[in-house]
């Protein structure tokens, strides 16, 4: 079974996904991310048909501290945040998708 990839987040951040083909799109516009985005993030997360969860970085502020820490310790789906400081967040996602750190120096 394939499984598909969701974005969340503004109506300007999802066209562009949904441009190029992305079918599950949770639109929340800027001034209600403090009132829906938890409830579009915990039900992303539970519809097994999804198997990556793409958010704007800043938009993790925007959630209660609980749906931050599932978000963020789940492994599938797994999150793609863009935005920020990706250098650091990208190496925490692959760790976090495979379970070993690849740019660890130590192995």
């Amino acid at each position: 079974m394939s499984q598909e990839i969701a974005v969340i987040g503004s109506p300007e951040f999802t066209t562009g996904f949904r441009l190029a083909g992305v079918r599950k799109c949770e639109n929340i516009p800027d001034e209600e991310k403090d009132e829906r985005l938890d409830d579009a993030v915990e039900s992303t997360l539970a519809d097994d048909n999804v198997g990556i969860v793409v958010m704007l970085d800043e938009d993790l502020d925007h959630l209660s501290r609980t749906v931050r820490r599932d978000v963020e310790g789940s492994v599938e789906p797994v999150l793609v945040t863009l935005g920020g400081g990706a250098g650091s967040g990208l190496r925490e996602q692959i760790k976090r998708a495979i379970g070993i750190d690849l740019m660890d120096e130590d192995e």
